[in-house]
């Protein structure tokens, strides 16, 4: 039988690997740096994205772009400056996005981070747009959600490579417009012009053969939505 002082020593080390666990929430409990990969490095990466901290592609690669990320978020948030994701650095992450977004994970976490985020590549996208228009491109993204040819979360939706050309060129990273995060609020309440569309495009921007060959469903401002 254990002495008292030896199962008080034990108890100890036990909570602290639950309080440990706990502070480090759905990531998996590892301390995350430059040079880590797998799914929780990814988790992390959508998460920052999704409050609008660039980290690049969405890759589960801890980089330089993921590090500057998490320095950037560090700062904005009172945390020691190290870009390393520690229990505190993660504990903030989960709080701020609510539920986990891992690899497999949920279509919507934080309200106002899926808002922000919306409205960042609706900016990039539709920036000039009629409003119905902009609500539009958010609806896209969230249709394609439910289909099973394309990421389960609304990061993972944009930051596919390739899927929009404001990501490509940076101009999703601009300040996203009022119009723009109204029309986020309108696609994630269940708004949707574009009629179950997965694409978009306009037409005198682009000869992409692929986009061209997709069935159209609507037209609004300069843009073809399409299934």
């Amino acid at each position: 039988m254990l002495s008292r002082r030896r199962w008080g020593i034990t108890l100890g080390i036990v909570l602290s690997l639950i309080l440990s666990t706990v502070a480090f929430g759905a990531l998996g409990g590892r301390l995350l740096s430059r040079g880590t990969n797998g799914p929780d490095v990814r988790e992390m990466q959508a998460k920052l994205i999704q409050l609008g901290y660039p980290v690049g592609p969405l890759d589960g690669k801890f980089g330089p772009r993921t590090e500057n990320a998490v320095r950037e978020f560090q700062q904005g948030h009172g945390l020691k400056v190290d870009g390393i994701a520690g229990p505190k650095t993660i504990g903030e992450l989960n709080r701020l996005t609510g539920s986990s977004t891992n690899a497999s994970g949920t279509a919507l976490g934080n309200k106002s981070a899926d808002v922000n985020l919306l409205a960042h590549i609706v900016n990039g996208e539709a920036r000039g747009e009629p409003f119905i228009g902009q609500v539009a491109v958010a609806a896209v993204v969230l249709n394609r959600l439910k289909n099973p040819a394309f990421p389960k979360t609304i990061a993972g939706v944009i930051y596919q490579p390739g899927a929009f050309s404001s990501v490509s060129d940076g101009q999703v990273n601009k300040q996203p417009t009022a119009s723009s995060i109204r029309a986020a609020r309108e696609a994630l309440s269940g708004v949707d012009p574009s009629h179950g569309a997965l694409y978009f495009f306009n037409p005198a921007k682009t000869n992409n053969r692929y986009i061209w060959s997709r069935p159209e469903i609507t037209k609004i401002g300069q843009q073809i939505f399409t299934s």
